[in-house]
């Protein structure tokens, strides 16, 4: 397995802009080879920011390597028309991978419980 996130600190006049952006986007992830799942993440509140966070979940690296030179990535990060919504950054976004060397969940009939 292997995770993908990137952090993004919003400036506080721009989380509603920032979140409704990513809620109303296509990912186009659904059909991509390899994803696992997706989580945005909303974290701490600091002086000047709100600390967001995306969280992929791959089958592999090389799987979401793949994603990264496709169509579907290509279409999920086209600006389009939110230019003039767009929210304001502190920094830029900052990418972090992980490969996953030990996983632990419930199974499958737990989650259910």
């Amino acid at each position: 397995m292997f995770i993908a996130m990137n952090r993004f600190k919003v400036t506080k006049d721009s989380t509603q802009a920032f979140e409704t952006i990513w809620l109303e986007r296509e990912s186009h992830l659904e059909r991509v080879p390899g994803f696992v799942e997706f989580h945005m993440l909303r974290g701490p509140e600091r002086e000047d920011h709100v600390l967001y966070a995306s969280h992929t979940v791959w089958r592999s690296k090389g799987d979401f390597e793949a994603w990264t030179r496709s169509d579907a990535f290509r279409a999920a990060h086209a600006r389009g028309n939110t230019r003039d919504r767009a929210p304001t950054y502190v920094g830029h976004p900052e990418f972090e991978g992980f490969e996953v060397f030990q996983h632990i969940a419930l199974p499958k009939a737990a989650d259910a419980a």
